[in-house]
């Protein structure tokens, strides 16, 4: 991963990763929502790809979309429970999370915590301390990509979830990564 600035100097190093959820860190129930701690599938890697980041200390953020909330489809407690069993199960595993970010609004709610809009990932950003130059947003979709982007990230698409679907639509500064481990093993190899 040597990448080079628009000015030729060589970018920040990466020490926080702000992580969309499903599709990146879990597969996608075929329900389309997760509602219960049970129906959680890791992605391949994804566990192998938060203790590298862990072990090098780079920090670590889930911002993630819950429009079932806004919805109706499942309830705030419901993913409240997800979340923190998450946080438990990271927990036991050396990983220390910045902090899972949601937004709860349905698309047509004008919020500005919806990706693809900025609010959860500069919320991250904030909550880590570390600059948004010395962060990047991992995502399998567009909209992650673009909230990244408007917040002032790097960022990178993993091929996992929707992924592998709109590589095609990338723009040239945006990273690819088959799973989340080749993210991880990019990211911290670098100089």
């Amino acid at each position: 991963m040597n990448e080079v600035s628009p000015t030729g100097a060589s970018p920040a190093p990466i020490r926080h990763v702000v992580l969309d959820r499903d599709g990146v860190l879990n597969r996608e129930p075929e329900s389309g929502w997760l509602t219960d701690p049970g129906q959680w599938e890791w992605e391949q890697g994804a566990i192998d790809a938060l203790g590298i980041w862990s072990t090098h200390g780079t920090r670590i953020s889930i911002a993630t979309n819950q429009s079932g909330i806004g919805r109706g489809v499942v309830s705030s407690q419901a993913v409240d429970a997800v979340h923190e069993w998450l946080s438990r199960e990271l927990s036991s595993l050396g990983v220390d999370l910045v902090g899972i970010f949601v937004c709860p609004h349905a698309p047509d709610e004008g919020c500005d915590c919806r990706k693809p809009s900025p609010g959860l990932v500069r919320r991250a950003v904030e909550k880590s301390g570390i600059p948004a130059e010395e962060t990047i947003l991992i995502g399998d979709d567009l909209r992650d990509l673009e909230a990244g982007r408007a917040a002032g990230l790097r960022v990178g698409l993993v091929c996992t979830g929707k992924g592998h679907r709109v590589g095609d639509s990338l723009d040239e500064d945006a990273l690819v990564f088959k799973d989340l481990i080749e993210a991880a093993t990019r990211i911290v190899a670098r100089p």
